[in-house]
């Protein structure tokens, strides 16, 4: 086999190996292992959403959709952008449907962001908005989060804007942490980003799962700053079904023109049958409005059942994501302490130093309570018997 010196090439992404969730799920395969560390859930697709797409599929709505999506469901989308953020966006111009959020982002940055540009993101950050950056010839400009609540210093950000600033990726609620913007945040970014040419991409994945009365502070909500604003949502999350991959963004139009230009080239279009029965599905405001409820009883239940844990948790605040800190239980690095438990314990987690880009390490494990009651428990039984 030849090696990059020989066939003539050099890596573009040398620094970059197999992400951690597939690192640790094979890991939690291969010792038997619990699985909290990949973050998709184990319970079902709701079966009306699933008889859709089967009804669609035998309709025979099997050829290509529309680059942009198919209107029917845009049209749902726009609908629900309305009713949750009162911002009316134009389903044929604003809305766009893609092969999962994580196209979405890396679409939207390859569409502006070119050589030398800077991107400001926050750390912990989800570990594919580094490689967008490089990718595209960009220069990655992390802030990191507060350690204690992984709140951002926008007096950092401030500092660290420049001319070459192009982006700023947000992510709000927070993975791997679990926290979310306040209208306050969204006010600063608002203000820091004013007479700019900064756009602003927002990761809003787990808009549906925030907890405790809080309002999800969408950049949409946000009249000036939805106007250089690029917000990615995924039905995945959503709907229990991540392995669709199905997900959208919403801009204005001259933003999602250009982001619809790259899209056609790396995807073109998405599913048919799933957008037709997605847009059905989404008629009714139960499609998704339970979410929060339903997650915020995972979460309280995980916290219960550790209790007794020599783990100290960060309340979660939206996603369906658990920090634990392990001070002062052990000293070992987070990524030895994740290996340990894997394979001694059997329990899967995720390190967070592997969402910095210096491998920070203040010795927190992330655990996805996106599980049955039973996994939880048992889950919580081994955290308790440390």
């Amino acid at each position: 086999m030849l090696n990059s010196d020989i066939a003539g090439f050099s890596s573009k992404l040398p620094d970059t190996g197999t992400t951690i969730f597939s690192v640790m799920s094979k890991m939690a395969s291969d010792y038997d292992a619990i699985n909290l560390s990949q973050g998709f859930p184990d319970f079902s697709v709701p079966s009306r959403l699933l008889a859709l797409v089967n009804e669609h599929m035998q309709s025979g709505n099997n050829q290509y959709a529309p680059m942009a999506g198919m209107l029917m469901l845009r049209q749902q989308i726009a609908e629900k952008i309305y009713r949750l953020y009162s911002k009316y966006v134009e389903p044929e111009t604003e809305v766009t449907v893609t092969a999962g959020a994580t196209e979405a982002l890396h679409a939207s940055i390859s569409a502006f962001v070119q050589k030398g540009d800077e991107v400001i993101l926050f750390e912990p950050a989800y570990d594919s908005y580094i490689p967008s950056v490089k990718l595209n010839g960009g220069i990655a400009i992390p802030i990191a989060l507060s350690a204690k609540d992984f709140s951002i210093d926008w007096n950092k950000v401030e500092d660290k804007i420049s001319s070459k600033t192009r982006m700023i990726i947000i992510n709000t609620p927070h993975n791997p942490s679990g926290n979310i913007l306040t209208e306050e945040d969204i006010q600063i970014l608002a203000n820091l980003t004013r007479n700019t040419n900064i756009i602003v991409l927002s990761d809003e994945v787990y808009e549906h799962i925030i907890f405790d009365g809080a309002l999800h502070q969408s950049v949409l909500r946000h009249q000036e700053l939805a106007q250089r604003s690029i917000a990615v949502f995924s039905f995945g999350k959503t709907f229990h079904a991540t392995g669709w991959k199905v997900g959208y963004f919403v801009a204005p139009a001259y933003l999602s023109t250009e982001v619809r230009k790259v899209h056609q080239y790396i995807q073109f279009s998405v599913h048919t049958p799933t957008q037709l029965a997605l847009a059905d599905y989404m008629r009714s405001l139960n499609s998704y409005q339970p979410l929060a409820d339903f997650y915020q009883n995972k979460r309280d239940l995980f916290l219960r059942l550790t209790q007794s844990t020599p783990f100290t948790p960060l309340p979660s605040k939206g996603t369906y994501f658990q920090l634990f800190s392990y001070q002062p239980y052990s000293d070992m690095p987070d990524r030895k302490l994740a290996e340990y438990l894997t394979q001694k314990k059997k329990l899967a987690s995720i390190p967070i130093s592997v969402f910095y880009q210096n491998q920070t390490d203040h010795h927190y494990l992330r655990f996805c309570f996106a599980k049955d009651d039973e996994t939880l428990t048992q889950a919580a039984e081994i955290l308790c018997n440390l």
